[in-house]
């Protein structure tokens, strides 16, 4: 089972929520998350304990933001395909993936992705307003670089295999 099946198991993305999910409206709203969550435990300076409202609020919409919305109408975008290419990643250990997509550079966006994580939550717990801008912004660079590669993967594989084709209308 590869880790990322583990993580869609806990944001309980079954075949239904996966099409939830690469409804565009969910991730390009799943963008707002981190800076929520940032300006949420950040707030403690303004409104003391009550920061953990907005605080653990931004983290519920970070859980149930993949099931939230509905369908999309199309898939033929590329938000859509991003998530897409995700669910065929994940997939990787039973339908072998081209070699040029397994590189290092998954592995690598992935850690850029996580130090931006650390270092923002860090800049929450310093107060550092640069911190928490350039942990912010080395987050997103990853994310998206990381979701561009995935756009790339389903790209690839939907020509290649049947079942995906019909993930795209």
């Amino acid at each position: 089972m590869t880790l990322e099946r583990t993580v869609a198991k806990a944001f309980r993305l079954t075949d239904e929520n996966w099409m939830k999910h690469s409804n565009p409206w969910s991730v390009w709203t799943r963008y707002s998350v981190l800076p929520l969550i940032v300006i949420g435990f950040w707030s403690r300076v303004w409104i003391g304990w009550w920061c953990l409202v907005p605080g653990i609020v931004s983290i519920l919409w970070m859980f149930f933001n993949p099931v939230f919305f509905n369908k999309p109408k199309s898939t033929k975008n590329w938000a859509s395909k991003s998530v897409l290419g995700e669910r065929v990643y994940l997939n990787r250990d039973q339908v072998d993936i081209p070699e040029i997509h397994k590189t290092p550079l998954i592995g690598i966006l992935n850690t850029i992705s996580s130090i931006g994580m650390a270092l923002a939550i860090w800049a929450i717990v310093y107060y550092s307003v640069w911190g928490a801008i350039l942990g912010t912004a080395l987050a997103y660079l990853g994310k998206s670089w990381y979701l561009d590669r995935m756009v790339w993967l389903y790209e690839t594989m939907k020509y290649e295999h049947e079942e995906y084709q019909k993930w795209e209308y």
